[in-house]
């Protein structure tokens, strides 16, 4: 089926629109000679933390491609080049995108001063140059491996490297931008009484490159590696169902690429539409894009599927047992598709500024920090049940439409309009960067004003997005446990042996140990960060006070963050790989599928609590500086700012890194399952 061509194709126009919007980004005006010292100083920081972060994986990423390529049993040394083959496209994907983020920070800040409508084409097209470039070179490495090898396995390989390079990215982007803002808020807002991003604060150009290293690079290596992972766990489900026929011959094989290359086309599609009028709303903007883009495909999907409905039908009845109809499968990708706008619209509601939950969250301050906190752990508590909901039921009326080859075809739908995601998630970091900028730079209040505007925006587009990323992450980790069990050649895992309960046990206690470890990382590292912006206030002459030429030391801010979250990330990432490893060579396959269970399940809850408490606790601060319950510096407001320093490592570390975790884990199983079949001890 030659159809499959659509996937490299629809990258390659992908990665050129790409370039397209990073030309149109950079010919925007940069503004004064003070907003371009601001930005440089937040580019050198960002490009500093990621230069010293890819020196750290480079070893890693050549000490776990020496170990495929030596002791797998098949294809080794070719596993070993895909793994970095798929770091390498992971990193570029991020860094490329960060670049022009960096760029549309000032560019977007400066275009505010003629209105909203200038400046948020610049900072949407900033982050779609992030969004494009994601599914862009992810789409373009999956298709050049599949067409040298043939071997959706080799794929499975390409993807632990693009997952392993994500989980440092967003453990350490994560540590990284919490340090800083939790050091900024706790010291600046509750000790010292002066706004977010005021330029006295001597931690404000950390906090600005937290935003660029946490939620563009950290985010989109995420997404980059479910959208990977979610593709290679379809193919290798459809070799399952009919073994010896050759990969290219096979249509199951090629149709989770066809699907994710019609989605590339949808998500460029979308991102030309999106606009905003000069009094529009911004978040509006973002969601009709969405939804268009979420139109667009399925249309797109329907018609492929009329095209190759009779070639299909054919080809199931002659070398299937069961056969898979065409319209089964397009309505498991619907599915998939529907349950992540659903997650999103849910996620939107626990965390949006205007909503009960962050407005009661918000009430709940006039009593103290405490209350504040309860109140948004609990409605955390429950934000979880509806998108859990729906990942069930999405998987089951999935499963029933094309068994589990439908779950894992409702993982590449939800996971299809991922350019478009990743466009409105970038853009939250551009405008909270230019907000920033707008406010550092004195650009007067109506351009911070409309700043601020662009930032409300952006802080939901970018709570939207983590529930979509958890949301995909089930069901592309489900698709990856029914991968183990077919790779491992499992009949199935019974909790009532003991080597399953076992398993499932450890693995149900992973992501609360690695929730912990990040965030204690971020706790001692803040530590460090708290007293140095004390000591700077302390022993500065005039720094608080603000006299003319009075500067804090930033750079000292900048390599406190870098220095300690490059430090702490490296516990939690390998300590996840090498427990998965233990207990498969330990255990064997029993207990490493309920190992696998337990993960995913615990890791989804956490996820989804973290997430979204973190969000809301967010939220509910900003609706008291928006003037509510007495504003900014009355008490409540002091104890709203407690609240988000607490919900920050939950929303931005812990809860979107557990994404990439069970993903990781899940390979790293289904990678070494042949070793783990023939040496384990059990």
């Amino acid at each position: 089926m030659e159809l499959w061509t659509i996937a490299p194709l629809a990258a390659l126009a992908s990665i050129v629109v790409a370039s397209y919007l990073f030309v149109y980004v950079n010919k925007q005006d940069s503004g004064t000679t003070k907003m371009r010292e601001i930005a440089g100083a937040i580019q050198e920081g960002a490009n500093a933390f990621l230069k010293r972060e890819f020196m750290y994986l480079a070893v890693f990423v050549a000490v776990v491609a020496t170990v495929l390529a030596i002791f797998l049993p098949k294809n080794g040394p070719i596993m070993g080049v895909a793994y970095i083959f798929g770091s390498i496209c992971s990193a570029l994907a991020g860094y490329f995108g960060m670049t022009v983020a960096l760029k549309a920070n000032v560019r977007s800040a400066h275009a505010a001063k003629e209105g909203l409508n200038k400046a948020f084409p610049v900072a949407f097209r900033g982050g779609a140059v992030m969004g494009l470039s994601v599914v862009g070179f992810a789409m373009l490495g999956i298709s050049v491996v599949y067409y040298l090898t043939g071997d959706p396995g080799i794929v499975l390989g390409f993807s632990f490297g693009a997952s392993a390079m994500a989980l440092f990215a967003k453990a350490g982007g994560g540590i990284y931008t919490k340090t800083a803002d939790v050091g900024a808020d706790l010291v600046g807002k509750v000790e010292m009484d002066i706004p977010e991003d005021d330029p006295r604060n001597p931690a404000v150009i950390a906090d600005n490159v937290g935003d660029n290293v946490g939620d563009v690079a950290g985010m989109g290596a995420d997404l980059f590696d479910s959208y990977v992972a979610s593709i290679a766990a379809v193919m290798i489900l459809a070799v399952g169902l009919a073994p010896g026929i050759s990969s290219f011959d096979n249509p199951f094989v090629n149709l989770p690429l066809i699907f994710a290359g019609l989605g590339i086309l949808a998500s460029i599609l979308g991102v030309a539409i999106v606009r905003v009028g000069k009094k529009g709303n911004p978040g509006k903007a973002l969601n009709w894009g969405t939804y268009i883009t979420c139109g667009i495909f399925i249309i797109m999907a329907l018609f492929v599927t009329l095209y190759l409905r009779q070639e299909i039908e054919t080809w199931a009845q002659s070398n299937l047992e069961s056969s898979l109809y065409p319209f089964q499968i397009w309505g498991a990708l619907v599915v998939g598709l529907v349950a992540g706008v659903v997650i999103g619209i849910t996620t939107d509601y626990f965390t949006s500024i205007d909503r009960a939950p962050a407005i009661k969250t918000a009430e709940a301050s006039k009593t103290g920090a405490a209350i504040n906190i309860i109140t948004g752990f609990s409605y955390g508590l429950i934000s979880m049940f509806p998108p859990l909901l729906g990942i069930g039921i999405a998987s089951a009326v999935a499963y029933g439409l094309a068994g589990v080859y439908g779950v894992g075809i409702a993982a590449v739908g939800m996971l299809s309009i991922v350019g478009m995601i990743v466009a409105g998630d970038a853009y939250g970091p551009i405008v909270d960067n230019a907000k920033g900028i707008a406010e550092q730079s004195g650009l007067g209040e109506e351009v911070i004003d409309i700043a601020d505007r662009l930032d409300a925006a952006g802080n939901t587009a970018k709570a939207i997005t983590k529930g979509f990323a958890i949301g995909a992450a089930g069901l592309t980790v489900l698709a990856l446990l029914a991968t183990f069990q077919e790779i491992s050649g499992a009949a199935g895992f019974d909790l009532m042996k003991p080597l399953v309960l076992a398993g499932a046990l450890i693995g149900i206690a992973m992501p609360p140990l690695f929730s912990a470890l990040v965030m204690l990382g971020v706790g001692k590292n803040a530590f460090r960060m708290i007293e140095e912006i004390r000591r700077q206030f302390r022993e500065i002459p005039g720094l608080k006070e603000g006299k003319e030429g009075v500067k804090p030391d930033y750079a000292t801010c900048v390599d406190i963050a870098t220095k300690g979250a490059l430090k702490e990330l490296i516990l939690p990432s390998v300590l996840s790989i090498v427990v998965t490893l233990v207990v498969g060579f330990v255990g064997g396959i029993d207990a490493l599928g309920g190992y696998l269970g337990g993960s995913i399940f615990s890791g989804l809850i956490f996820a989804l609590l973290m997430s979204n408490a973190g969000g809301l606790w967010d939220n509910a601060k900003k609706y008291i500086e928006a003037g509510a319950f007495g504003g900014k510096g009355s008490e409540p407001h002091k104890a709203a700012v407690v609240g988000d320093t607490v919900g920050d490592p939950f929303k931005d570390t812990a809860g979107p890194s557990l994404n990439t975790m069970i993903t990781v884990m899940s390979l790293v199983a289904s990678v070494f399952a042949p070793l783990i079949v023939m040496y384990a001890l059990l």
